[in-house]
């Protein structure tokens, strides 16, 4: 969304990579940074003496399974431990027919959804496991359940290959149901990631998420039913949010009950519309890219100060993970539970000593 500016601003970039990299890197990497040569690689902007140069767009990738599986060998493979153990992420499909105002999957992967082979993907899962000694793995898809048949049957193949250790994936409280839920259990799916974003319909209407109040309580309900450990995200800060709104949401996270909660602030990164809406409204914007870590405030909002922001956060996570939480979660066998425990505990140990 920003490949001139960002050209124009830091010295130090050359060439800025456009939408999906993988063949435009190895494109890169096959030829020499001469401009005549870089004319010819599409999906790029680069400098060409005073000007800049932008080719035409690379069409999406169609055939995921084409693309190599990560070489998982030439990573700092410690830096994906949590607690000790491995978890290596797995992404399965890209573009989002949603459009949700404040994500840019869809402006950056596109509107059609593409999607790998239950086999293509469970022989990862196998490598992962078999070859890098996985102890976990999540599903880093935006919705993984989108489509109802391909999950019935990558579930169907984890069970074939035996690949038994325990996943997580996130998705839509939309698209989910009762059987969907069962059949992740049942290959020891044991955490969902529902993006609920707000407990005000209001507020889910502002940002075109298209889901209700009532669907979010829901697809937590089943969820939990199903045995599985549910985590959500919860936008707080959008453009026009009331105090009432805000509680509305807290009150409904109090009522719905998820296992965890991942309190954001709205954020309005490039090419999105909220960003449109922010930029709309003539409210003042950080350009520290550095801020945009979707916990620290970077536009100004009336409604919602920054310090009532940052403090709105401490006292939920303060309140929210507690002893109680710690011991409700320590003892399951839900492996999620017991990595919740452990960083709830931490955060009850990093108060009592920030008291003295």
């Amino acid at each position: 969304f920003m490949d001139k500016q960002i050209l124009a601003d830091e010295a130090a970039v050359d060439i800025v990579v456009r939408g999906e990299g993988e063949q435009t890197l190895l494109e890169l990497a096959q030829n020499s940074s001469e401009p005549r040569n870089l004319q010819n690689i599409k999906g790029i902007t680069f400098r060409n003496g005073e000007e800049t140069v932008q080719t035409p767009n690379r069409p999406a990738i169609q055939n995921l399974d084409e693309l190599p599986y990560p070489a998982y060998q030439h990573f700092a493979l410690e830096k994906y431990l949590l607690y000790g153990k491995l978890f290596l992420p797995v992404i399965t499909s890209r573009g989002c027919p949603f459009q949700c105002s404040f994500c840019t999957t869809s402006r950056i992967f596109g509107k059609a959804y593409r999607a790998r082979s239950p086999k293509n993907i469970v022989n990862e899962l196998w490598r992962i496991r078999n070859v890098y000694g996985a102890d976990a793995f999540t599903f880093y898809d935006d919705t993984l359940t989108l489509d109802k048949n391909r999950i019935f049957r990558i579930c169907e193949e984890i069970k074939t290959q035996k690949i038994a250790i325990p996943w997580d994936c996130q998705t839509r409280v939309d698209q989910v149901s009762k059987e969907i839920l069962a059949k992740m259990k049942e290959t020891n799916c044991q955490q969902v990631f529902f993006g609920v974003e707000s407990g005000c319909q209001t507020i889910l209407d502002a940002v075109n998420k298209r889901t209700t109040v009532e669907q979010n309580e829901k697809a937590i309900r089943m969820a939990k039913e199903a045995g599985l450990f549910v985590s959500i995200s919860i936008i707080i800060g959008y453009p026009g949010e009331t105090k009432d709104m805000l509680k509305q949401t807290l009150d409904f996270i109090r009522r719905a009950e998820p296992d965890d909660v991942y309190l954001c602030v709205a954020t309005p990164y490039p090419g999105t519309e909220l960003r449109r809406v922010v930029e709309q409204m003539g409210l003042k914007m950080s350009t520290d890219w550095s801020r945009y870590d979707t916990v620290t405030p970077v536009f100004e909002n009336p409604n919602l100060p920054d310090a009532e922001v940052k403090e709105l956060r401490k006292n939920f996570y303060d309140s929210y993970y507690s002893p109680k939480y710690v011991l409700r979660h320590m003892f399951q066998h839900n492996f999620y539970s017991r990595v919740m425990a452990r960083t709830a505990l931490n955060h009850i140990l990093w108060r009592v000593k920030g008291a003295f």
